[in-house]
């Protein structure tokens, strides 16, 4: 039975209800072999295909997977069989392979990786031409799906929190960079940071204005040149409400012999109730959950602290298309659409330009 100021939580994906529906996967990278399509196989969804440019590493993540490996992507798209294309490639090649999969008249649904595309207008392009070839594009912004995120939503909805006054997403962890960010000279705000201004908008809503602050990561200047290194942004909306973050992908010299000590950790506070919580990823390969831990007016005196098994990387991967393939079963657009999701990467865009211009900038504007 619950107590007073005790809430239920979703931490979990819905599920479709056919969903023996094929997936045919492009990208053979880690995303794609060690955490989409584990997820899809754990929660009964259907990935029965993958091509990639690499033709020994598909042969072999096929394998693994019990899966159909093709030769090349083109091939693959002209299996008929196959309507929902899961793409996990480098955000210099999505495009490409877009417009090659809007050509073909029997694919449904597209999930995309984000960032959608290089930029704010080129990830516009790609939205209109899904909806001009009538494709239902769905964007990969997994971490909605962690599961301590999707509690916090959950609170959020049932006005658990009262009004929210001020929130703060705390990263201090060294990622897994991509070899593809070098030739493109980005490091972490098309890479983390969209994870948690996403993060904040599902919160949220869409923020009035942004200020933004970047400097370059110590460790990876000596590889290549970039701007968006170490992130700080204030995230500003009419109501009041204050979010920021810190995006600190340096984190100090701990792989150059210091201590490590890293985490991502959140928190919001409201006018009736306190939520903060922990995301696990950066203790993987470990399985380490996020976490949840909430108390509320109704009852001062009690923390709530649900916890569960599932982890972001890689149970929450199977959220982004399971919402694409409830959302085609239903004929209704999913809440991760393409074109919602430029709301997202006019964020990042005026991260940018706040950066550059030393000023506030407001997303809606872009």
């Amino acid at each position: 039975m619950s107590q007073p100021g005790e809430y239920e939580l979703q931490t979990k994906p819905i599920l479709p209800e056919d969903r023996s529906i094929p997936i045919g996967c492009i990208g053979s990278g880690f995303i794609m072999a060690d955490c989409q399509i584990p997820a899809y196989k754990a929660n009964g969804l259907n990935p029965v295909a993958i091509a990639s440019r690499s033709p020994d590493k598909v042969a072999a993540v096929a394998k693994r997977h019990g899966m159909k490996s093709y030769a090349t992507h083109q091939q693959l798209l002209a299996d008929e069989s196959i309507p929902i294309i899961d793409i996990a490639v480098p955000p210099d090649v999505q495009f490409d392979i877009i417009r090659e999969v809007i050509q073909h008249k029997h694919i449904r649904g597209i999930l995309a990786q984000k960032p959608l595309g290089m930029n704010l207008a080129e990830a516009r392009e790609i939205v209109e031409l899904c909806e001009a070839a009538g494709v239902t594009l769905a964007v990969n912004q997994n971490m909605r799906y962690d599961q301590s995120v999707l509690a916090a939503k959950s609170l959020l909805q049932q006005n658990a929190l009262g009004e929210p006054v001020f929130a703060t997403i705390d990263m201090r962890a060294v990622p897994h960079w991509m070899p593809w960010q070098e030739r493109l000279g980005w490091l972490t705000l098309r890479i983390m940071s969209i994870h948690h201004l996403d993060t904040f908008r599902y919160w949220f809503g869409m923020p009035s204005r942004i200020f933004a602050s970047l400097r370059t990561d110590p460790r990876t200047s000596e590889k290549f040149t970039h701007v968006d290194g170490i992130c700080t942004y204030i995230l500003e909306y009419e109501n009041g409400l204050r979010a920021c973050s810190w995006d600190d992908v340096w984190a100090g010299p701990m792989t150059e012999g210091a201590g490590a000590d890293h985490g991502i950790n959140w928190r919001i506070e409201g006018t009736a109730g306190l939520a903060q919580g922990t995301i696990g990823w950066p203790k993987y390969p470990e399985r380490c959950p996020s976490t949840i831990e909430y108390v509320t007016k109704q009852n001062p005196d009690n923390w709530f602290r649900p916890r569960w098994d599932d982890v972001w990387f890689p149970d929450a991967f199977a959220g982004p298309m399971c919402e694409l393939l409830c959302a085609l079963e239903q004929g209704i657009q999913p809440v991760l659409n393409g074109r919602d999701n430029l709301k997202t990467m006019a964020m990042v865009e005026a991260c940018y330009l706040s950066a550059q211009q030393h000023r506030a900038i407001d997303p809606k504007s872009l």
